[in-house]
């Protein structure tokens, strides 16, 4: 049976501060090649934002080394608050801050006696703050607690920390494994905060829950967290329950593009495929994915059908074996803006996907020193990646 995603077990590392003056430890493989990929059902939205039609050349760039010391860090967010603080999850139930060049010892949020992270893919998993945090001091994680059950919940800072007893509950998702967890969340540009759910686990998708509408695993959910107690279902969703799209395995980290507000799923393969899933802003709910009926492009269970939206990148696993989703770079350096950049949490590999002549183009462009477990953007949108042996680097010029 296929190794069951996404992080390995490591020796844990001590906390530490800031490494400063360190030269970058990722660089350019050989010669990059281009690859078209492929798309059924529904068709990439070419629009006027401008973006670059072309990979810049990878040798002029490097990702350099910005923190280190963590322990299994799996993600990284911005407060969107003008702080320019960088949130960093690790694993086994803390969140640290990253400000001003430096680490701090003091976490931000400490709820490691309620997290059950006794397998791999287990821990508190993902990270999402309210547009108006600034403000009303809210955020929400995704965790695995007590039997492993995913917990989506609101948490409440007073500055620079965040009490424990903060915290509300807004669901409580049995997972009948202890794999397959996703645990992505992101607020998108309609205010609903949206969530990556896996298909429960074990292999193949036994219960189906990928197909099934009424089931929230193999899900990406849609909620209203500024309405009810402790949220409302927007009207406008699918089938009258959290679900807004359908078809994912597991979800390993989504994204919105801060322009265009399009949706980016980095969707983790059962033995042959990784995958990368795409759906335009605007879209109404109800996309499904094709899990377990498809694999990528492949059939899995069946065959391509009507109403299946196949990826729009995927690669096979004589180049990776699970896929970590990334974010459309919108930062400082022009020659990137518009590029979805991604990677393998296995092979180190980074690629760079854009949208060129009415087609998808995917072009691998790094590879890190280091199993890569999530990317994140900051508040000019700059991209970082994190990798499980506690680093996080930053894509920048030589």
């Amino acid at each position: 049976m296929r190794r069951l995603l996404i992080l390995l077990t490591l020796p844990i590392l001590a906390c530490g501060g800031l490494v400063e003056s360190i030269p970058p430890t990722i660089t350019p493989p050989p010669p990059p090649t281009v690859v078209p990929s492929t798309q059924t059902e529904t068709s990439p939205t070419e629009t006027s934002v401008p973006v670059s039609l072309t990979f810049p050349d990878p040798n002029n760039y490097a990702w350099r080394l910005v923190a280190s010391g963590l322990t299994r860090p799996v993600d990284l967010q911005s407060a969107f608050d003008g702080s320019g603080r960088l949130f960093i999850i690790e694993k086994y139930g803390v969140i640290r801050v990253y400000e001003n060049g430096q680490l701090r010892n003091e976490p931000f949020l400490d709820i490691a006696d309620r997290v059950d992270d006794r397998s791999n893919e287990m821990g508190l998993l993902g990270l999402a703050f309210h547009p108006n945090h600034e403000s009303n001091g809210y955020f929400f994680v995704n965790y695995t607690g007590e039997g492993g059950d995913t917990r989506i919940s609101r948490f409440q800072a007073n500055g620079d920390f965040a009490g424990s007893n903060s915290e509300t509950v807004l669901l409580v998702i049995e997972q009948p494994f202890p794999n397959h967890n996703g645990g992505a969340l992101a607020f998108g540009p309609d205010g609903y905060l949206y969530a990556g759910l896996g298909d429960g686990g074990l292999a193949g998708d036994p219960h189906k829950n990928g197909q099934n509408t009424s089931s929230l695993l193999g899900k990406i959910l849609r909620i209203d967290v500024n309405n009810g107690d402790p949220y409302t279902i927007p009207a406008d969703n699918p089938f009258g329950n959290e679900v807004w799209a359908y078809g994912l395995r597991n979800p390993w980290r989504i994204s919105f593009d801060r322009v265009t507000g399009d949706l980016w799923i980095g969707d983790v393969g059962q033995g042959d495929w990784e995958e990368i899933d795409y759906l335009p802003a605007g879209s109404p709910g109800g996309a499904n994915f094709g899990w377990s009926i498809m694999e990528g492009n492949h059939g899995y269970d069946g065959n391509p059908q009507p109403g299946l939206i196949l990826p729009a990148a995927e690669y096979n696993h004589n180049e990776g074996c699970s896929v970590t989703g990334g974010y459309v770079y919108r930062g400082a350096m022009p020659e990137w803006d518009g590029i979805y950049l991604y990677g393998d949490y296995c092979s180190g590999i980074i690629w760079g996907l854009i949208l060129s002549n009415g087609s998808w183009q995917t072009q691998r462009l790094f590879e890190a020193d280091g199993s890569i477990t999530s990317f994140g953007q900051d508040e000019s949108g700059e991209i970082y990646l994190t990798t499980d042996n506690g680093n996080v680097y930053q894509l920048a010029n030589k």
